[in-house]
């Protein structure tokens, strides 16, 4: 199996074989809470507009995402795994618009296969595509909106590379590499109240999540379902 990693919106476009899409802060821990709560998909979409668009036609029953981590008007609910964990969304079709995971789903079109990556889910995604040994595995680390590296997804892309080639790190070390980087900070920030400090913890509960988020195309739409 041979594994790349890469970085940013120009990785997610030129991504090959099973492609991982990482987003930690937060989007793919927010997606991971809303299926552990039931919801039972999450469309995503690049901009806040399609978003609307699509809950206003029918396709979804709510909105969830942001920019610059503030919930876009008009949403239901922000970027945030906390949130997500206080509402019930049984049974209900999400629509997902975030400036960094969603938007590299969106570029990953050369992806024979697909899955969003986040540290809650990290174990349960490199077994899903150790089951289907595919002979090209590529990680993207997102970043912050997917222009400028973050720690928490390079460091997500490495702790996922080790465990596909059979190494377990330490989860401690990886949560205090997270922890003293730039993106960690703002969520002990007073006044970026829209960064939960919750949140933060919440992402780094490594492998807390049994299963794994598949995304594929259905109907011109990329759609996210547990695994």
């Amino acid at each position: 199996m041979d594994i790349r990693i890469d970085s940013l919106y120009r990785g997610a476009v030129e991504a090959r074989g099973t492609v991982v899409i990482i987003d930690v802060f937060r989007a793919f821990t927010t997606a991971a809470v809303a299926f552990s709560n039931g919801a039972e998909k999450i469309i995503l979409v690049a901009e806040v507009e399609e978003a609307l668009s699509l809950r206003a036609q029918g396709a979804g029953d709510v909105c969830m995402g942001e920019v610059d981590g503030i919930r876009p008007e008009g949403f239901d609910y922000g970027n945030s795994p906390y949130e997500l964990s206080q509402v019930d969304v049984a049974g209900k079709t999400l629509i997902q618009s975030t400036r960094a995971g969603t938007v590299g789903m969106s570029a990953a079109v050369n992806a024979s296969r697909i899955y969003a990556g986040s540290l809650v889910i990290a174990e349960a995604t490199t077994r899903a595509i150790l089951r289907d040994a595919p002979a090209l595995v590529t990680i993207v680390a997102m970043g912050a909106e997917a222009r400028v590296h973050a720690d928490e997804d390079e460091q997500c892309a490495l702790y996922m590379r080790n465990l596909l080639q059979g190494r377990q790190p330490d989860h401690g070390a990886v949560r205090a590499l997270v922890l003293a980087g730039a993106e960690a900070q703002k969520y002990a920030d007073p006044q970026q109240p829209q960064f939960h400090p919750e949140d933060r913890d919440m992402a780094l509960e490594i492998d807390s999540v049994p299963f794994a988020i598949g995304v594929e195309r259905e109907d011109g739409l990329l759609v996210a379902r547990r695994n």
